[in-house]
């Protein structure tokens, strides 16, 4: 009995120094090729390194995040500034509020088209959009099976990292962006994904709010 646990610990271990030096999300798959065991059995055991690692009262400076494919140690929120003030780093990854304002409609509702997006914020969400692209947390996944066949998008496993979430079950739970149309004026605001994109004022980047990348 000492010997298997024993063992456990020194296969944690193991994936800890792993993860450690890898610095970026690890496949479970690779994990259990390495240690010559069964994902499922590589699963459990990261699921028990993040649970004592994640736990409100850790006195670590770490979080083990989890996700469908991989996982990765990341660093708490709250010690960011002490890292960027050692490291040297400078502050940067802000969203607007315009790039939030579509990151929340795409990870409330995905997936969902680009004239979805547009036609909830009733704006142009082009450029927003291809920001948010361009920084990783969202990406094609797709295409609607509809006329014309239009590119539908998702959020990528980087959103979830800077969010410190597992999965987009972890969302906090807001009332859908249907409902909310639903309990506007009958017609105002249509849900049509397949609908062209409105033609009012373009969408902008004023950075009246921003968001943090919490992750360092």
């Amino acid at each position: 009995m000492e010997d298997s646990v024993m063992q456990i610990a020194n296969i944690e271990s193991a994936i800890e120094a792993i993860l450690y030096a890898a610095g970026y999300p690890v496949k479970y798959e690779k994990l259990s090729e390495v240690l010559g065991l069964d994902v499922k059995d590589v699963k459990t055991m990261v699921e028990h390194m993040a649970a004592q690692y994640n736990k409100e009262d850790s006195v670590r400076g770490i979080n083990l995040l989890m996700f469908e494919e991989t996982c990765q140690f990341c660093t708490k929120e709250q010690y960011a500034p002490y890292i960027r003030e050692a490291l040297g780093i400078r502050r940067g990854g802000n969203l607007s509020a315009s790039s939030l304002e579509v990151l929340a409609v795409v990870a409330y509702n995905q997936p969902v088209t680009r004239a979805y997006v547009d036609t909830v914020r009733g704006v142009d969400s082009s450029y927003a959009m291809n920001s948010l692209i361009d920084k990783g947390l969202i990406e094609a996944s797709g295409r609607l099976d509809a006329p014309g066949r239009p590119m539908i998008y998702s959020t990528t496993e980087k959103f979830l990292r800077v969010f410190g979430i597992n999965s987009i079950s972890d969302l906090p739970q807001t009332e859908s962006l249907d409902d909310i149309a639903k309990n506007e004026a009958e017609g105002i605001i249509t849900m049509d994904v397949t609908t062209d994109i409105p033609q009012n004022k373009p969408d902008t980047e004023k950075p009246e709010t921003t968001f943090e990348n919490p992750a360092v």
